[in-house]
């Protein structure tokens, strides 16, 4: 009999409970009041515990969900309460300690099934990225073909611009107006694989039905039930794949999902370029392709584990455990976070106890420290529809159009966007961590900005000119180039680490519902405004939405980078005003005095002292823990 078969037998209720009862009684009071805790603080459970403490927390656990080898969860609690102590822990086998010291040497060396749910979230990002490709090629056929004609000089253009506009936002309304905030809800009835999977069938049938449909409002419509799929796919998978995957990896696989939805948008335009010369059904094939993705990812969802914290917080300890045996290399790094994830439910439990989902839907926007991350979240995820890139993600085809390519010069132009952004999307991998998430959008925002620019004034080179189409098409590669490290994946990594645990799943529907409904905001108005301000013109005005962007991000905007859950909540403790106030009067000087006026001599007083801030968590923020 293997380890994992142990856990599918119940085990007969062992121990004096009375006795655990006791030692808990008898435990000191916490210095941070979790019932009652504006600032959201979660610590450590296991903080402070005597190892008698910690052994009757263990026999409690063991008895009260029927689990077998109370040995093994005794040695693993010791290993979570102290998990730099591995080496002196007498009682690790040295199988044990092989594997803990392989947790570090080999990060990178896990599981298959681990591996097979990072490869089925990443194939979530690629159909999130083709489903938003899908209407771009189309765009230049279907208005034609259902009788919506938007080209100069057809009778209602200017009210089908608005009908096109609407018919491309459509997902986007259908997912920031209702579906992102199903997300809570779906993950407690469904679990993550099952909101998955329903959402794999929203992003399969409809794709297919858009194919086939005869009239806007049926392709509107389609359009629609997309959307239902997208919102809560967005704001899942990455939880999902961070809830399974060790803290050690768990910074860079948070990050690929824009890496991977990138992806996806690169294959979009590939599959729009392929069915050009189709006929009169190009259109529905470059909407209909982006199912392609979506069967795999909705078929081998269920090939992967079970989120085992999902199934902990259902009571469901001994499927639990076995989905940790298939994510962890070791029994004893299994049961090591399944008795610490159990921990910090048990104080999780004691904050959300008897709130109700509107309860805590209105402190992302009462509490203090709560409301700053919602804050700090809604200008990261605007910022990303601010700075333009989705006018190209969404209209390239027809950007390149106005400019003077042909349709067939336009479609393989867009290819070369798609693969600017993914390519330049992987340097983020090692500079989100090292350079900070704040630093890379205060870099990149100014270069979008000059780079749209540019190209809006290529557009007055005479066309007769070679340069005219390839300097425009230089100047939209050079913004994706700058794009793809900062705006890319920025959002929602920050989004993803900024929430407490107890709002996680709202706190990710607010952030995905802001970046996916101001999209639809986007995708509705672009038709309109190229007709209006011209190429030029629109270039020029998401050029100065990016200096606005970088205002924001400069005052409301904190650094994140590699900081534990207790000096997050000290980041997000410090007042908006406090934290502008500063960016202003002091890191604004100092910036003009060190490098414009190369005084080396200038210095910039912190605004935050972490060495007030006691850090005693065992694992990285994350999703997971």
């Amino acid at each position: 009999m293997t380890l994992e078969d142990k856990f599918d037998e119940p085990k007969a209720m062992t121990g004096d409970l009375s006795e655990v009862a006791h030692i808990e009684t008898q435990r000191p009071a916490r210095h941070v009041d979790l019932a009652h805790n504006v600032n959201a603080r979660i610590q450590n459970p296991l903080y402070g515990l005597s190892r008698e403490e910690l052994r009757h927390k263990v026999k409690k656990l063991v008895s009260q969900h029927n689990m077998p080898d109370e040995e093994l969860f005794q040695k693993a609690a010791v290993l979570a309460q102290n998990p730099k102590d591995w080496e002196t822990q007498s009682d690790l086998t040295e199988e044990d300690r092989y594997h803990l010291r392989r947790e570090i040497t080999h990060k990178w060396s896990q599981p298959m099934a681990l591996y097979m749910t990072v490869a089925c979230c990443s194939l979530a990002a690629a159909v999130q990225g083709w489903d938003q490709t899908g209407s771009n090629g189309a765009n230049l056929s279907f208005p034609t073909a259902l009788g919506i004609p938007i080209s100069e000089g057809s009778p209602d253009a200017e009210k089908n611009e608005w009908i096109v506009g609407i018919i491309n936002a459509a997902p986007y309304i259908a997912s920031a107006g209702f579906s992102c905030w199903m997300s809570d809800p779906l993950n407690n009835w469904l679990g993550r694989r099952g909101t998955i999977f329903v959402c794999g069938i929203f992003c399969t049938l409809p794709v297919i039905g858009s194919g086939f449909a005869q009239t806007w409002p049926q392709l509107f419509i389609c359009r629609l039930l997309l959307g239902v799929g997208m919102g809560p796919k967005a704001s899942t998978a990455p939880v999902f794949a961070a809830e399974n995957v060790p803290a050690s990896i768990r910074g860079g696989l948070v990050m690929s999902w824009q890496l991977w939805t990138a992806f996806g948008i690169f294959l979009g335009f590939c599959s729009n370029a392929v069915v050009l010369n189709t006929g009169d059904i190009a259109w529905r094939l470059q909407l209909g392709s982006a199912f392609i993705p979506a069967v795999p990812m909705t078929i081998s969802i269920f090939f992967c584990p079970e989120s085992p914290r999902w199934l902990m917080k259902k009571n469901k300890y001994n499927q639990a455990m076995k989905s940790f045996l298939r994510l962890r290399n070791s029994p004893i790094q299994a049961a090591r976070e399944l008795f610490f994830v159990h921990c910090q439910l048990e104080e999780e439990h004691d904050i959300i106890n008897g709130r109700t989902y509107f309860n805590r839907l209105t402190e992302l926007f009462t509490v203090p420290r709560i409301r700053r991350a919602t804050l700090a979240s809604f200008v990261v995820m605007l910022a990303q529809q601010m700075c333009g890139i989705n006018i190209i993600a969404f209209y390239s085809s027809t950007i390149f159009a106005n400019a003077g390519y042909s349709d067939k010069q336009a479609l393989f132009a867009s290819i070369g966007f798609g693969a600017v952004n993914f390519v330049f999307a992987f340097p983020a991998i090692f500079t989100i961590d090292t350079f900070g998430r704040r630093a890379l959008l205060l870099l990149t925002f100014p270069n979008m900005a000059w780079t749209l620019l540019a190209a809006g004034f290529c557009f007055y080179i005479p066309e007769t000119s070679k340069a005219h189409l390839g300097l425009i098409a230089f100047f939209v590669f050079l913004f994706a180039a700058f794009y793809s490290p900062g705006e890319g994946p920025v959002p929602f990594t920050y989004s993803a680490e900024v929430f407490p645990l107890t709002h996680r799943e709202l706190g990710m529907a607010w952030a995905v519902s802001t970046c996916l409904g101001w999209a639809a905001v986007l995708s509705i108005t672009f038709p309109r405004l190229l007709t209006v301000f011209g190429s030029v013109g629109a270039f020029g005005f998401y050029a100065g939405l990016n200096i606005v962007a970088f205002c924001m991000i400069f005052v409301l905007v904190p650094e994140t980078m590699q900081r534990t859950l207790e000096e997050l909540d000290y980041v997000f403790a410090v007042p908006t005003a406090t934290h502008a106030n500063y960016q202003m009067k002091k890191s604004l000087p100092y910036f003009f005095r060190r490098y414009l006026l190369c005084d080396k001599k200038a210095k910039l007083e912190p605004l935050y002292h972490f060495d007030e801030v006691e850090s005693i968590t065992v694992f990285e923020k994350g999703a997971g823990h």
